[in-house]
C-alpha cells in the first residue's frame, strides 16, 4: 500500500492527497457535495500501486482556498488550473456527483487534454430553478440550515438517505465525517451551482474512453437516467452496483474499485 501524502499546490490554492509514483499516469478523483479528498483514500491506496493518484478537495473544501463566485463553469476553471499546478499530462478523472458534473464543463473546454474519464453517479443535467423537483431538492437541503441545524448535526440523516442496502461501516463513519466538516457556505454555494445545470448537448462530443457508474438504489443519480445518458456518449461502457446508493466508493468500495479497475485495464489493452 502507497504512503498516503497531503499535500498543497504550489500556488497555495489547492489542497490534495495523492498516493502512488508521481511518475506515473495521473489518476484524479473528485468528490461530491459532502465529500472530502479523504473519501477517496481507500482508492488512493487500491490504485497507487499503479498510478498516481491524486484526490483534490474542491474550493471551499478542506485545505482549498474558496472561490469568489461558485458555479459549475469555475470550478471546471479551477479544476484545469489545479490539474496545472499538478502537471498532470494526460489524467484520468473519476468525477463522483458534482464532481462529474466538473468533469463534463471541463471536457467541453478542453476535449483532448483527458486520457479517460469516469462519470459516477452523476447527471449531465439538474434543471431549471423553477422546476418543483429542483425546488424541493434544494429546499430538502438548505431548509435545515436555515432553521438552524448545523453540517454537523445533520451528517448522520444525510448520509443515511444517501446510501443503499448494508453499506460498509467504515464508509459510512468517514462518509458522516467528511460531510460533517463540509462548511456551510460551501455546501449552500455547491447546491445553488447546481441550478441551470445542462450539458445534454454536449453528450455526443466526448471524444475519449468513458466509464458511466451507478447504483440501484441511487435517488439523487437514479441508474436508469445514467444508462440512457451512457448511449449518447460515443463508445461509453455502463456499469450499475446492485443494492447501492448515492455513494458507491465508501458503500461497497470493494465492488466500486473492481468496477473502475476492470475500465482502467481495459485502457491497457487498447493502448
Amino acid at each position: 500500500m502507497s504512503q498516503l501524502t497531503l499535500m498543497i499546490t504550489k500556488d497555495g490554492r489547492f489542497a490534495y492527497e495523492a498516493a502512488g509514483d508521481p511518475g506515473a499516469i495521473p489518476l484524479i478523483f473528485l468528490h461530491g457535495i459532502g465529500g472530502a479528498a479523504r473519501s477517496w483514500r481507500q482508492q488512493l491506496a487500491t490504485f497507487g500501486d499503479r498510478f498516481h493518484t491524486i484526490a483534490w478537495d474542491m474550493p471551499g473544501y478542506g485545505g482549498s482556498a474558496p472561490l469568489a463566485s461558485v458555479s459549475i463553469t469555475a470550478l471546471a476553471d479551477a479544476l484545469q488550473q489545479f490539474i496545472d499546478q499538478l502537471g498532470a499530462t494526460k489524467p484520468i478523472l473519476v468525477g463522483h456527483s458534482i464532481g462529474g458534473m466538473i468533469v463534463q464543463k471541463w471536457l467541453v473546454q478542453s476535449p483532448k487534454l483527458a486520457r479517460a474519464v469516469v462519470l459516477a453517479q452523476t447527471s449531465p443535467a439538474f434543471g431549471k430553478a423553477d422546476g418543483d423537483w429542483q425546488k424541493s431538492f434544494i429546499a430538502a437541503r438548505l431548509g435545515p440550515l436555515d432553521r438552524g441545524e448545523t453540517m454537523k448535526s445533520l451528517a448522520p440523516m444525510l448520509v443515511k438517505e444517501l446510501v443503499g442496502d448494508d453499506p460498509d461501516p467504515n464508509g459510512m463513519e468517514l462518509a458522516r465525517e467528511c460531510m460533517g466538516r463540509v462548511p456551510e457556505a460551501s455546501y449552500r454555494a455547491m447546491m445553488l451551482a447546481l441550478i441551470g445545470f445542462d450539458q445534454r448537448s454536449t453528450l455526443g462530443d466526448i471524444s475519449v474512453p468513458t466509464l458511466l457508474l451507478s447504483g440501484s438504489k441511487d435517488n439523487n443519480a437514479p441508474a436508469p437516467m445514467m444508462a440512457k445518458t451512457a448511449t449518447y456518449i460515443p463508445g461509453a461502457a455502463y456499469v450499475e452496483l446492485p443494492g447501492v446508493g448515492h455513494l458507491a466508493n465508501l458503500e461497497r468500495p470493494a465492488a466500486f474499485d473492481e468496477a473502475l479497475g476492470r475500465f482502467l485495464n481495459s485502457l491497457a489493452t487498447k493502448a
